[in-house]
């Protein structure tokens, strides 16, 4: 017995560094920087566009930049200005006019150039480990969206957000653009996590038609039995839960301890106490907080590396800790029944085969394996030591997924260097961006559909 108990106390999950990482979102979260100034001035806007134009690789001067200028042209300083005009708090469509243009000049103009290199380094991994050929056998392409999309920096006070294919195909651009606050460049570290929920959630979500829909009718189904509004809640905020699974499968536990850790740095920067937000309004298109963390931790349990027991114990740990009583859309909902909830959403959303992903599972496209583990444990230690990465095996090549996961859990387990750990972060991520097809002088839509077919293993 004696044996067994120590065994269990080595194996378990433990988040020292918790404390530190979330005063550094804190410090990201209270900064004040938006980034570079609105591209206001029409005339201005148009010569920027087409002095960089000629700056991207193939698959965005054809799909994205050169798309959104013709339609930016088209406009004409009078209709462009009268975009302005009808949204003047930035947030529908002139909103999206700018971040688009955004995208393309922080690119194209060098901003924060190795923090850009290294965010849309992990944008384009997260969304090619859901769409390239690799992962997705028997699986057809979305309808919508094959292009990663395009990173940018502001609007620090809406944090981590995506614009999905959908919405930018107003503008004629064949991509999304994903949104991280300018602080997240120096610090923050757990933010970057948080893109998993955006690119590998929100913007694959939308490329698929059907994908949604077909999500929330399992989910509604199989929550029904529980009563107290359980099915409804759940599926009307099946954007935001199925992007929290999605994010999941792609960074593996990272996300969920970096979620929990995120939150409560939010809530320290609004003057809240740091912990997670028991009561979801109706108006919310979010779950709650807690529940959020427990459907990371049954998630979590549901993946197939080693540790997900451990991980998954751990999670659940952490968000009873903050856990008041839970109401969701005005209904008191008793603790044990909000984790019930949450484990048939996990369980539904990860392994529900959809006829939008012709009769697939969300965890059969992605998921996070015993070898993922074994890369982001090499690459702590390589973080920890300044020493070199770990060489990966031929048949798991280190990801930009990895590397984020690995600096996030070096973060909260460790708390120690967290701005030399994000500065290290970036650098490899930003030398990823060197080696990745998509963004040389080829057309490559997705880098992980270049692997060549044997005709045996081996000679």
């Amino acid at each position: 017995m004696a044996a067994q108990k120590k065994a269990s106390a080595a194996s378990e999950i433990k988040f020292a560094g918790l404390p530190a990482a979330i005063e550094d979102a804190r410090v990201a979260a209270a900064s004040t920087d938006d980034g570079p100034k609105e591209p206001s001035h029409y005339d201005e806007l148009v010569a920027r566009l087409k002095a960089v134009k000629d700056r991207f690789p193939p698959v965005y001067e054809q799909g994205f930049v050169g798309p959104y200028l013709a339609t930016v042209e088209a406009l004409g300083p009078a209709k462009f200005a009268r975009v302005l005009a009808s949204d003047p708090d930035r947030v529908s469509s002139a909103g999206l006019l700018f971040d688009l243009a955004q995208a393309i000049l922080q690119h194209g103009e060098g901003y924060q150039k190795a923090p850009t290199r290294a965010y849309q380094e992990l944008t384009s991994d997260l969304y090619d480990g859901f769409l390239s050929a690799e992962d997705r056998h028997g699986v057809k392409p979305p309808d919508r969206g094959v292009i990663p999309p395009l990173a940018k920096w502001g609007n620090p006070t809406s944090g981590p957000y995506t614009w999905p294919v959908d919405a930018t195909a107003s503008f004629g651009v064949k991509a999304g653009v994903v949104n991280l606050p300018p602080a997240n460049a120096t610090s923050g570290v757990v933010g970057w996590a948080a893109l998993g929920h955006e690119t590998a959630g929100h913007d694959i979500l939308h490329a698929d038609s059907g994908l949604q829909e077909e999500l929330a009718s399992a989910v509604r189904a199989k929550l029904k039995p529980l009563g107290h509004g359980l099915a409804d809640y759940w599926a009307d905020r099946i954007d935001e839960t199925a992007s929290d699974v999605m994010g999941l499968l792609n960074i593996g536990p990272s996300a969920g301890i970096g979620l929990i850790a995120l939150f409560r740095g939010w809530s320290l920067a609004m003057g809240e106490p740091p912990v997670l937000r028991s009561e979801g309004p109706a108006g919310d298109v979010h779950p709650a907080d807690i529940v959020r963390g427990y459907l990371a931790a049954e998630l979590i349990a549901l993946l197939t590396f080693s540790k997900r027991g451990a991980w998954s114990k751990a999670i659940a740990r952490e968000t009873d800790k903050d856990r008041k009583t839970i109401v969701l859309a005005g209904v008191t909902i008793a603790p044990a029944l909000a984790r019930k909830s949450a484990q048939i959403v996990a369980q539904t959303l990860a392994l529900t085969k959809v006829a939008a992903l012709e009769q697939h599972a969300l965890a059969d496209i992605q998921n996070w394996s015993d070898a993922d583990e074994a890369l982001v444990d090499g690459v702590r230690e390589a973080f920890r030591t300044g020493g070199p990465l770990p060489a990966a095996p031929a048949d798991r090549p280190l990801y930009a997924a990895h590397l984020v996961a690995a600096a996030t859990v070096e973060a909260v387990t460790s708390g120690q260097g967290i701005p030399a750990l994000q500065q290290r972060m970036i650098a490899e991520l930003d030398a990823l961006h060197d080696k990745n097809p998509s963004w040389g002088p080829l057309f490559v839509t997705h880098p992980g559909q270049l692997h060549r077919d044997f005709a045996r293993a081996g000679r």
